[in-house]
C-alpha cells in the first residue's frame, strides 16, 4: 500500500499541483516488477509505477533508467506518457518511483478484441499499423546524445556482440536445445545490416506496449513500458514489431500472438511507411527479422528457468509468499511474463557438441525456417493482466534477460 502522508509531502516539496487537496489512489496494475498506481490530488492527475517490496534489488536502477528515457521523451513527437515527477529517495515510499502523465486511451491486447470500429472497419484497422510504424520512426530521430542519453547504451559493436551475448545468456540458464537455434546463430554472425545507424530504441515494441486514442482516425497516445529501452540500432524494434506480420492484407495472423491481424495492410506497406517517416531504408528487413525470432526464442526459453526460481521462492505475482504447507504459486504465474501463447521446448541440452556446431552458413531461407517450424511441445505461461494507465498489458521480465537494456 502506498504511504498516502509521506507521497503527499514529497508531492509538495517537488512544487506538484494540489497542495493542501486530498490525494486520492487506486491500484492499476501488481506485478513482480511493477506496481502502477493512478494518484490524483487537485488538477493532477498522474500515474505511479513503483517496484514493489520484493522486487530485486537491481529494479531500483530500471525505474530511474526508465525516467531518464521519459524525461527525455517529454516535449518530443514520440507518443508518451509526459515525465512529471521523479523519486530517486527511497525514505519516502520504501523504493524509487516516478510519476508520469495519465494517458486515457486503449490497449489492443485483450479477450475482447478490437473495440469499435477497428472490429469492422479494416480500413480505420489499418490506420493502427501505420501508427505503430510511426512511432518508432519518430523514436529513431530523436537526437539521444543532445537529450543526455549517451551513457544509457553501448551503440559501438551493438550487432557484433548480440550472437554472443544472447548464446551464452541461454547458456547460463541451462535450458534445452532450441531447433534452429544454431543454424540462425551462423547466419546472424555471417551477415550484418546495410548500414547502422545508432539511435534510441524501446527494446520490445509490441502491440502489448502502446496505447491508442479512442476514435477515429487511429491515434497512436503511447508508448509505454520502457524497462528495455536503450540506444542501440532502432530498426531492431521494427523487426520485433513485424516478426509475427502476416505478409499479405487478407491472411489471419498474431504478433506475438497479440491481436487478429487480418486486414491489416502488408509487411512491406508497414516498412513503406517507417522508411518514410524515419528516412531510413529497410531493404535489409531480413537481417532484423531473423534476429528478431532468434532473440524471442531465447526468451521463450528463459521463461521456465525464471518460473521454476520463483516458484522454489514461493513467491506470487503479487509479490506476496505462497503459504507454507507445499502450497506454491500457479505455474503460469510464477513469473512476469511477456504475453505469449507458448514457450519453445527442445531435446539436447545446450553446450552439446550438435548445438554449438555449423558446417557452413545457412541461407536466409534456412535460418528463418527453422525458428518458424521450431513448434511448441507444451502450453506456455498465460498472460499476466494489468492495468497500466487505464490500459491491459503484459509485463516483461526485464531484469532478468538484460539488466533494462535490449543491447
Amino acid at each position: 500500500m502506498i504511504d498516502v502522508r509521506r507521497l503527499a509531502g514529497w508531492m509538495d516539496d517537488q512544487g506538484l499541483p494540489g497542495r493542501g487537496e486530498p490525494l486520492t489512489h487506486r491500484s492499476l496494475s501488481g506485478g513482480t516488477q511493477n506496481q502502477i498506481y493512478e494518484i490524483s490530488r487537485g488538477e493532477l492527475r498522474c500515474a505511479m509505477r513503483i517496484p514493489p517490496p520484493s522486487a530485486p534489488a537491481d529494479r531500483d536502477a530500471g525505474i530511474l533508467r526508465e525516467w531518464r528515457i521519459l524525461e527525455a521523451l517529454t516535449g518530443t513527437d514520440v507518443p508518451c506518457p509526459d515525465a512529471v515527477a521523479c523519486c530517486a529517495d527511497t525514505a519516502v515510499l520504501g523504493r524509487p518511483f516516478y510519476l508520469m502523465g495519465f494517458v486515457d486511451g486503449w490497449s489492443p491486447v485483450g479477450p475482447r478484441g478490437w473495440p469499435a470500429p477497428f472490429d469492422t472497419d479494416r480500413g480505420a484497422r489499418q490506420g493502427l499499423a501505420y501508427q505503430m510504424a510511426e512511432g518508432i520512426a519518430l523514436l529513431s530521430k530523436v537526437g539521444w546524445k543532445a537529450k543526455g542519453l549517451h551513457d544509457l547504451g553501448r551503440p559501438d559493436g551493438f550487432h557484433e556482440r548480440q550472437v554472443d551475448r544472447w548464446t551464452a545468456f541461454l547458456d547460463r540458464i541451462k535450458g534445452r536445445e532450441l531447433p534452429g537455434f544454431d543454424v540462425a546463430a551462423a547466419w546472424l554472425r555471417a551477415h550484418r545490416p546495410l548500414d547502422y545507424i545508432p539511435g534510441l530504441m524501446h527494446g520490445d515494441y509490441q502491440f502489448a506496449n502502446v496505447m491508442f486514442g479512442h476514435g477515429t482516425p487511429a491515434q497512436l497516445a503511447a508508448i509505454v513500458d520502457w524497462e528495455m529501452g536503450t540506444v542501440g540500432d532502432p530498426k531492431l524494434d521494427l523487426g520485433w514489431m513485424l516478426q509475427g506480420w502476416p505478409d499479405g492484407t487478407g491472411s489471419a495472423g498474431a504478433a506475438f500472438p497479440f491481436a487478429d491481424l487480418s486486414g491489416m495492410p502488408a509487411r512491406s506497406a508497414v516498412l513503406a511507411r517507417y522508411a518514410e517517416v524515419s528516412g531510413r531504408q529497410v531493404d535489409d528487413i531480413d537481417y532484423y527479422l531473423i534476429l528478431a525470432k532468434w532473440k524471442f526464442a531465447v526468451v521463450l526459453a528463459g521463461l521456465p528457468a525464471g518460473r521454476r526460481r520463483r516458484e522454489a521462492a514461493g513467491v506470487r505475482p503479487d509479490g506476496a509468499r505462497a503459504h507454507a504447507r507445499g502450497r506454491h504459486a500457479r505455474p503460469e504465474h510464477g513469473l512476469p511474463v511477456m504475453t505469449v501463447g507458448q514457450r519453445r521446448s527442445a531435446a539436447t541440452p545446450p553446450g552439446s557438441a550438435s548445438a554449438r556446431s555449423c558446417p557452413r552458413t545457412p541461407t536466409r531461407r534456412e535460418a528463418l525456417f527453422d525458428l518458424r517450424h521450431a513448434r511448441p511441445r507444451q502450453p506456455g505461461p498465460q498472460l499476466v493482466e494489468s492495468r497500466v494507465l487505464g490500459s491491459r498489458h503484459a509485463e516483461f521480465p526485464a531484469a532478468q534477460y538484460a539488466s533494462g537494456s535490449a543491447g
